[in-house]
């Protein structure tokens, strides 16, 4: 895989919003962050631009995309907020400049279809990070120093308590994943993540129970589970039940959709629509460790 540079003082970070919209007050919090850090914000044209739950229309948010992937002079570019409508624009980004100048792309959730994308079709590290609407006021806590210190090449080491349902093992490959909703979306396209020989990474929000158990088995049948190194559950926040109760927890669920597979298995990985969203390198390396603790170490 391909590492982007590494930032430092003075560089230029873009923001722009790939999918809903977002206002200047929610982002302000975030420009002053990077800007305390030392880095130059470029805003996109359209970055507070609405068209109905979008920011902006489908070619604004290309050109804005477009724009900062063909700049040199960006090291990063930084997405506003998730929410949906990255899908919308990917088949028309040109990543040819991108390729010949990778930059670190950085946010979760929707997102994920662009780190899907790119560590498929071209081999590139982003980072599954948080994201300018989850940024407030001038607190510097766990969440953001792990964006920072991915962003600038500092070592990312994380050890966590274990789980009743982990399971223990010893693994390393290349971490991938993201959104499993997302994820699941993109099964079938140009941007369809394969997941042999890696580590994969999961994650949801607001999804109803046996929603999560239609797309595991989904992952299951299509081959996406059994050629892992390992599995990374992280938030599955603010589950919904039907007025019958599904009868698993989403724990429990992708507990059962890998009951007959060796590799290790961690839950409630602190990443995702949380309070505490830890920074993750997609792409990179890493070595999974889980018994009376978790260990997930990148190298």
């Amino acid at each position: 895989m391909i590492h982007p540079p590494y930032l430092v003082k003075g560089d230029k970070i873009a923001v722009v919003s790939p999918a809903r919209s977002i206002t200047f007050d929610e982002v302000h919090p975030a420009i002053r962050f990077f800007q305390r850090h030392d880095l130059e914000v470029v805003l996109g044209t359209h970055v507070f631009s609405k068209h109905h739950q979008f920011a902006g229309t489908d070619a604004q948010r290309c050109r804005d995309m477009q724009q900062m992937l063909d700049d040199d002079e960006i090291r990063a570019i930084i997405c506003s907020r998730g929410g949906y409508g990255t899908v919308r624009i990917i088949d028309n980004l040109d990543f040819t400049r991108f390729r010949q100048n990778p930059k670190w792309i950085v946010g979760y959730s929707d997102v994920t279809v662009l780190h899907a994308h790119i560590h498929q079709a071209l081999g590139v590290e982003t980072l599954h990070a948080t994201m300018p609407v989850n940024i407030r006021g001038d607190r510097s806590d766990e969440t953001l120093q792990t964006m920072m210190n991915a962003l600038c090449g500092d070592p990312l080491v994380y050890t966590l308590p274990g789980h009743a349902l982990s399971r223990s093992g010893q693994s390393e490959g290349l971490l991938a994943g993201g959104n499993l909703s997302i994820l699941n979306s993109l099964n079938g396209s140009p941007s369809e993540l394969q997941t042999d020989g890696k580590i994969l990474f999961l994650e949801d929000v607001d999804e109803y129970l046996y929603h999560i158990d239609r797309m595991m088995v989904g992952l299951q049948r299509a081959g996406k589970l059994a050629g892992l190194k390992g599995l990374i559950v992280g938030g599955m926040s603010r589950m919904n039940d039907n007025a019958i109760p599904f009868g698993k927890s989403a724990a429990e669920i992708i507990a059962e959709a890998v009951k007959n597979y060796k590799f290790p298995v961690c839950y409630d990985f602190p990443a995702g629509h949380l309070d505490v969203n830890l920074a993750l390198i997609l792409g990179r390396r890493v070595r999974l460790s889980v018994a009376k603790e978790t260990i997930l170490e990148f190298f």
